[in-house]
């Protein structure tokens, strides 16, 4: 279904309103504009991370009315990780290896392309997971199951070039959704758990042709290389399966890392295992480095570093301080200056945390000793993580960070490996300790303050994937731990709305407008649901 949106859109047009644009032409400017208000044009919202939109039509006084305006239902997948981009009145969502162009206002599709989900690959990538699309121009931009990068005419959904970009490995998957800067499109991988080599690459918009490739895990002789010995770094992980964000004033791109490979196994990957577990600071023209954090040096215990980078921008003594803050897998959360990724400070937001003792002054972990082997070790977090790689959120408005935290332990176990390709290469076991239940809190942390503000708790087994989005109205939307779309006062944390979908959700809110009407979606289960306040 590739054709005439045009003619789709203007028949849907109710009598008295304005015509949605014809012409989907997303400009640089666009992209750069931060916050996001009408148009969501990108993952995060913009390239900042901090999922805010400046629309204050939704506010707490009458957030209690919102109601859905349309729920579109996704052929392929039953458990959708994307959050939409939406343009000018269009929305761009994907399903495994579909995509579709959507009118905004009522759900009704303008277009779809398909392709077939893939055979043969493993874990994630088996799963079909996508978190979404890219746009530039009159472009969209997809990453698929086995690696493909996909660029499709924005107004018909055209195939217009197929670059495939993973070195041929079956173990190489992804997941992600592109993130463009410039007239670049960069993606992630991901496999890390599985035993490839993590890299990141950037193609021409234009034309799909590489400009670079950045690998995470140095070969022989390169910096950082001592950690992996003879062929090691051929299978070390550190894969980049999420999107990153960027800061034009300073140029440079802000990319997040995954746990090194073999997960729980370090003695074949001696020393730090760079670039694991980092967030990576790179010049986005050539794809090289400009600085690096570690937050978890020889990980042991699968503590990816992959959640969002968001860029924070904080007054003080009369200059604004440039952090770049993650709360992190690992139980902490850390606040960097993003202009030459000195660390400033980090904070335990978990109760339940016992693979360290705290955070030195370096921002190195001081471990506790805890090593995964043939007994089963009781370690907190566990494997999913305090967090993971569902969104969080920054108001300027309050000054607060909002992100969902997980309590949970694993009892971890490990075992000798040999890398098969077409196998997965985990070397290792998690259950969960007999008697004891995850369990999930939306919480705000003061940035300048370190502390949580206020915290809520959640109801549920733990086993939800939503994320945070917050917004100029005063409310921070989120999926709960119990099938919900929820929102909150964002200076209270005070529940005043909630909806419920029915459906597990593993994605992460965003909002947009059309016509003048404030809207806010998320994907649950396998449909995308769209709420407004009432005509």
């Amino acid at each position: 279904m590739a054709a005439g949106w045009l003619v789709a859109l203007l028949a849907a047009q109710e009598p008295g309103s304005s015509p949605v644009s014809a012409l989907v032409d997303v400009q640089a400017e666009t992209l750069l504009a931060s916050p996001p208000a009408a148009d969501w044009v990108s993952y995060n919202g913009d390239y900042t991370g901090r999922r805010y939109s400046a629309l204050n039509q939704i506010t707490p006084a009458n957030v209690a009315t919102l109601r859905a305006a349309w729920v579109f239902h996704a052929p392929s997948s039953d458990s959708l990780e994307v959050t939409p981009v939406v343009f000018r009145g269009v929305m761009f969502v994907t399903s495994a290896n579909d995509a579709f162009a959507l009118d905004a206002r009522t759900g009704r599709v303008l277009w779809s392309h398909e392709r077939p989900a893939s055979e043969g690959l493993i874990d994630d990538a088996a799963a079909h997971h996508n978190r979404g699309v890219a746009l530039w121009h009159d472009r969209v931009f997809m990453e698929t199951d086995n690696a493909h990068l996909l660029c499709l005419d924005a107004r018909s959904g055209r195939l217009l070039w197929d670059v495939p970009y993973a070195p041929g490995s079956k173990n190489y998957g992804a997941t992600s959704a592109p993130l463009v800067v410039g007239d670049e499109v960069v993606v992630g991988i991901s496999g890390g758990d599985d035993g490839v080599r993590g890299f990141l690459a950037a193609y021409d918009a234009r034309t799909g042709k590489q400009r670079w490739r950045f690998w995470t895990i140095p070969a022989p002789g390169e910096p950082g290389s001592s950690s992996w010995p003879g062929g090691a770094y051929l299978h070390g992980g550190g894969t980049t399966w999420m999107p990153g964000t960027y800061d034009p004033s300073l140029d440079t791109l802000y990319w997040t890392t995954s746990n090194p490979s073999p997960d729980f196994i370090g003695s074949g990957r001696p020393g730090d295992d760079l670039y694991t577990d980092c967030v990576l600071a790179l010049d986005p023209e050539r794809g090289k480095l400009k600085w690096y954090f570690q937050f978890t040096p020889h990980d042991l215990y699968d503590y990816d570093a992959t959640e969002t980078p968001v860029l924070i921008d904080l007054p003080q003594n009369g200059t604004t301080q440039k952090l770049l803050v993650q709360a992190n897998r690992n139980g902490f959360l850390y606040v960097l200056d993003r202009t030459h990724g000195r660390f400033l400070t980090a904070v335990r937001f978990a109760e339940r945390l016992n693979w360290a003792k705290g955070i030195d002054a370096a921002g190195r972990p001081i471990l506790a000793g805890l090593v995964p082997g043939a007994q089963p070790q009781r370690i907190c977090p566990g494997i999913v993580g305090a967090t993971n790689w569902y969104a969080p959120s920054y108001n300027p408005g309050t000054g607060l960070f909002y992100f969902i935290v997980t309590e949970n332990c694993d009892l971890y176990s490990a075992r000798p490996q040999r890398f098969q390709e077409g196998r997965l290469y985990y070397a290792s076991s998690t259950q969960r300790p007999p008697g004891e239940r995850a369990s999930k809190v939306l919480v705000a942390y003061s940035v300048p303050d370190g502390k949580p503000v206020w915290r809520y708790p959640q109801a549920g087994d733990g086993d939800s994937w939503g994320g945070t989005m917050t917004t100029a109205g005063g409310l921070v939307f989120f999926g709960d731990d119990a099938q919900g779309f929820e929102a909150a006062d964002a200076r209270t944390g005070h529940p005043l709305w909630h909806f419920n979908t029915g459906q597990t959700l593993h994605a992460s809110p965003m909002s947009y407008a059309v016509d003048g009407r404030q809207y806010v979606a998320i994907a649950a289960g396998s449909d995308i649901f769209s709420f407004s306040l009432p005509y």
